[in-house]
């Protein structure tokens, strides 16, 4: 059971000066791919794919206030639209013709669609797709706090980001915690003998090691032909 409160989660949303093309922007995290809205949906549809009581909780509480995220943004493009259908600006954007206010439309129009939802039958899988969604809603308000137009938007949006930040934390930890942050396992299929070799397949130039490919967890093949050709 759902109910809205009117109020928002952590703070009031407030701006300076209405900016209909910085709105514009800002559909980005509405109707966007790295959205609050995308958020929202997909890790309450991953809290039914564990029968763990406590990340099940966990990924409930993140997509709830993912929504109270999206009603943050919402505000935010509503007041930069407020009563600014007579200017130029207002005229040079999207909503001019759809309106003030938010839309299922990302900043270049284009509508939202559920293809931007990442997620699967397993919770290991799932999580990790949360931590990369997080980080690619943070890189999007990071660009969007360099541009913004007045101090109290900025402010707004760097309490979302820090929010990915925090989301970001708890994901990891619920990973940590089966085990499975570092461990590239899961599922019920094992791997063949291949699963620790590393092939060079760059030419013409010194290959670059690192611990992706030089420590106890690799097996690195310098010349892939000239093995494939010793084993025939």
């Amino acid at each position: 059971m759902f109910f809205h409160k009117k109020e928002v989660i952590a703070k009031d949303v407030k701006i300076d000066e209405p900016n209909p093309r910085y709105a514009q922007l800002l559909l980005e995290q509405f109707g966007g791919a790295t959205g609050e809205l995308s958020a929202a949906l997909q890790y309450w549809v991953q809290s039914f794919h564990t029968d763990d009581k406590g990340i099940r909780d966990m990924l409930q509480d993140i997509a709830v206030e993912e929504f109270s995220h999206l009603e943050m943004i919402g505000r935010l493009i509503e007041n930069h639209t407020r009563n600014v259908d007579q200017t130029e600006a207002f005229k040079s954007t999207l909503f001019a013709v759809r309106g003030k206010g938010p839309h299922f439309l990302d900043s270049q129009g284009q509508a939202w669609t559920a293809a931007y939802l990442n997620e699967g039958g397993d919770v290991v899988r799932d999580l990790r797709a949360d931590i990369a969604a997080e980080a690619g809603a943070r890189q999007t308000y990071e660009d969007l706090i360099k541009i913004a137009p007045d101090h109290q938007t900025k402010e707004t949006l760097v309490h979302l980001l820090t929010r990915e930040i925090s989301h970001t934390k708890m994901f990891m930890k619920a990973l940590d915690s089966m085990g499975k942050l570092t461990d590239p396992f899961f599922g019920n299929v094992q791997p063949d003998e291949t699963v620790d070799i590393y092939y060079n397949l760059s030419t013409n130039g010194e290959d670059q090691r690192g611990p992706w490919n030089s420590d106890e967890n690799f097996r690195y093949i310098a010349d892939p032909m000239k093995e494939k050709m010793q084993q025939q």
